[in-house]
């Protein structure tokens, strides 16, 4: 690739993880993933100066991007993505787009329109009115909200972990995976872990793999815990209808949902129910290919 090529960029910043992809004329693609740590959404100049090292280190001396579309974790609002948008263009005065980072999912599956829905870290969806106004739902981060994602879960499964001691059951497989996990004692010192991390939702979303493991192994709790997650992704999508978004597709991502059939089964289930005709699927691409498709529509 020469340095004087012009590239098509996406970027998809993630809870976890930032993926850039790039492409030139003549077919090359240049990939570059690291970590998200860093990315601050509400401040748009840290943001934007956080986008701009990304392209610094991910791509070649001297190339130029010709277009570039972000979807951002954390980007709420038309708002929002705006004010990054237009630090972004001081920086560098390309044609450009910010979008939620759901927003990617529908374009990456090849679609025109439908629901995007994430859970990983978090979870949130998304989808358009008729006049492509935006409306986005969930994603309220691990304290308050972000159901059906793996900080969700393992929040929801320390209540009810808590709840069970409370009724003076003896700790099942969720209650011995969580406190192993945590690296605590017992069920009453997994509280005073979960308040001390520094951040909630990468902290504590780290050990969804034992909510999930407790379920294989027989753990009801573990097993309601996974299956009220399935039903509040499901809830997502059920709001967006609600508002008059079309949800005849769902295209669906993150690492916790995909990777676990249990959770997507669960949701799956409960969408069959909650919105009749919804066709939920997984995406099959990463989504920094919808960043690419909406960096080339702006050429």
């Amino acid at each position: 690739m020469r340095n004087s090529t012009p590239l098509v960029v996406g970027i998809d910043v993630g809870g976890t993880k930032t993926h850039l992809r790039a492409t030139a004329p003549d077919g090359h693609v240049a990939d570059h993933v690291r970590t998200s740590g860093g990315w601050r959404p509400h401040d748009p100049a840290a943001a934007a100066d956080w986008l701009a090292v990304l392209l610094h280190e991910a791509l070649p001396a001297g190339a130029r991007p010709s277009a570039l579309a972000v979807g951002g974790h954390a980007c709420e609002t038309p708002r929002q993505c705006e004010e990054i948008r237009a630090a972004l263009l001081e920086r560098l005065p390309v044609p450009a787009s910010v979008v939620g980072d759901a927003e990617l999912l529908v374009p990456a599956a090849g679609l025109d329109k439908g629901v995007g829905l994430v859970a990983g870290t978090g979870s949130v969806a998304v989808g358009h009115l008729a006049d492509g106004t935006p409306v986005q739902v969930g994603g309220w981060g691990a304290v308050l909200g972000d159901e059906g994602g793996s900080a969700g879960l393992v929040r929801e499964a320390a209540r009810a972990v808590w709840a069970a001691h409370d009724r003076g059951e003896p700790p099942d497989a969720l209650a011995r995976g969580l406190i192993a996990a945590f690296g605590v004692a017992e069920v009453p010192a997994l509280g005073a872990a979960l308040e001390s991390a520094s951040s909630p939702s990468a902290a504590w979303g780290r050990h969804a793999p034992a909510v999930f493991a407790a379920a294989e192994a027989g753990s009801v709790l573990a097993r309601t815990v996974i299956s009220e997650g399935g039903r509040a992704l499901a809830a997502l999508v059920g709001r967006l209808a609600a508002r008059g978004i079309p949800v005849d597709d769902v295209v669906v991502a993150g690492g916790t949902v995909l990777a676990q059939p249990a959770l997507y089964d669960a949701f799956a289930s409960a969408l069959a129910g909650l919105v009749p005709g919804a066709r939920p699927q997984p995406l099959r691409v990463p989504p920094v290919e919808g960043a690419l498709a909406l960096a080339r529509s702006l050429l």
